[in-house]
């Protein structure tokens, strides 16, 4: 880096002011910063086993607090990926420890959904539409937290996005579910 750009550290220490807060996925092979193309210091990020953003994570609601509160982000990102170990984890029947209950939301997603997904007979395709379902809901659970609903409520300019990733492509799939008010929440649910 200091080959290419010998103030780049420099500048990195004194800056932390990013627009973004993407909550994504642990997985290795969905690097947050070359999907979207902004480097150290533009975007802050949040990544746990299947993008989730549960209500009860005080890790999640720390990130989520801290973007929204003092680095005033403009943009959360909830980004899922096409072939999401943890999501077809979660539905698979297989035991596995302590990653089943991080994972029960997503049963729940299955479940509420069960008739959409079973009438998807590739099982590839039940399973992206499995992840897609499972970042409308993340939306809607970064969407109503009250830290988010806070925000809007003191006129902070702030937009919940929902994407999907595809480690096939390499291309981002908008679900065209955007928050940018509390009163939009119910369209989604």
């Amino acid at each position: 880096m200091v080959s290419a750009d010998a103030y780049f550290f420099k500048r990195l220490e004194r800056q932390q002011a990013p627009e973004y807060l993407w909550i994504g996925c642990s997985d290795s092979r969905v690097p947050a910063n070359e999907i979207v193309g902004l480097a150290p210091g533009e975007l802050f990020v949040h990544r746990n086993v299947a993008n989730l953003a549960p209500p009860q994570d005080a890790n999640y609601l720390s990130v989520l607090q801290f973007a929204v509160d003092v680095l005033k982000v403009k943009h959360i990102m909830v980004v899922g990926h096409y072939g999401c170990g943890g999501v077809s984890a979660a539905v698979d029947g297989q035991r596995r420890g302590l990653v089943d209950h991080w994972l029960q939301p997503i049963r729940e997603i299955r479940h509420r959904h069960r008739r959409e997904l079973d009438a998807i007979a590739d099982v590839h395709a039940r399973a992206d539409r499995l992840c897609e379902l499972n970042v409308i809901r993340q939306v809607i659970n970064v969407a109503s937290d009250v830290i988010v609903q806070d925000a809007w409520a003191r006129g902070q300019d702030l937009l919940v996005h929902g994407w999907v990733y595809s480690l096939a492509n390499g291309l981002v799939t908008d679900l065209d579910v955007t928050i940018s008010r509390p009163e939009e929440i119910e369209r989604l649910d």
